[in-house]
């Protein structure tokens, strides 16, 4: 599609148009593109950008990162194609594992986007082999590799579903989701909830990894002042002022 580069939702409409050829190659479902979606609609209401909590979050997410003894970035469809270079990026600065985890499973599906992965810089992506089962999941997304999410201790989940979130947090991880929706029970339930969209929650995440590492007294404070429930509450506060501004500001 030719798109004029001075459209006003030109970056927008360019993701969309990928993620359609995505869908085409068979590495995003069609349900994907209505998640994208609904997450596109709550950034609008941030304003296209990192907010106070969201920042907040996201250098909690680096605090535990720090701290964890075998943490995982945990990959699914849309997550892998929209930026799969801070993704890695993200693995390489922790140290984390990776591994792929779909609702949408099937072998070809999975070799797809772990090859995708791997063509863009990934090492020893996980996922091919799964020899364990998340409990309390009835479903393929409960298929995991031992050495990577069954035995991790901190996993970033980009776009998550929220019994899947609910679930790793049973087994006693830290979770920390990147959900625009601060509403959405992925965000209820995760430990470090990030309501900020995919590439610049990772981007931040990694220059706070940056900026923490190696001060365990930092760490450890910027782990002991968050509040996942006060964070959510003043994210959905930002949107509600932002949307009260807009409104009283705007044309009669």
């Amino acid at each position: 599609m030719d798109i004029p580069k001075d459209h006003p939702r030109y970056k927008s409409l360019m993701t969309r148009e990928y993620l359609v050829q995505m869908v085409n190659e068979g590495l995003v479902t069609p349900t994907g593109l209505i998640s994208h979606g609904r997450g596109e609609a709550y950034d609008y209401l941030m304003g296209e950008k990192s907010i106070p909590p969201a920042l907040e979050a996201e250098k909690a997410a680096a605090a535990y990162l720090l701290r964890a003894k075998n943490p995982v970035v945990c990959v699914n469809g849309n997550a892998a194609v929209l930026d799969p270079e801070n993704l890695i990026a993200l693995a390489n600065a922790v140290p984390a594992k990776m591994e792929v985890n779909l609702f949408h499973r099937t072998p070809e599906r999975m070799e797809g986007l772990i090859s995708f992965l791997e063509s863009k810089g990934a090492d020893n992506v996980l996922g091919r082999e799964p020899e364990c089962r998340i409990p309390g999941l009835n479903h393929d997304r409960a298929l995991c590799t031992k050495e990577g999410i069954f035995d991790c201790d901190v996993i970033v989940v980009p776009i998550e579903d929220g019994d899947r979130a609910e679930a790793l947090v049973s087994m006693g991880k830290i979770v920390i989701s990147i959900d625009l929706n601060p509403l959405s029970r992925t965000s209820c339930k995760a430990t470090v909830p990030i309501s900020d969209e995919l590439s610049r929650a990772l981007e931040n995440i990694i220059r706070f990894i940056s900026e923490l590492r190696g001060d365990e007294q930092a760490i450890l404070k910027v782990i002991n002042e968050y509040s996942s429930y006060n964070n959510r509450r003043e994210t959905v506060r930002y949107i509600c002022d932002s949307l009260m501004s807009a409104f009283e500001t705007g044309d009669d």
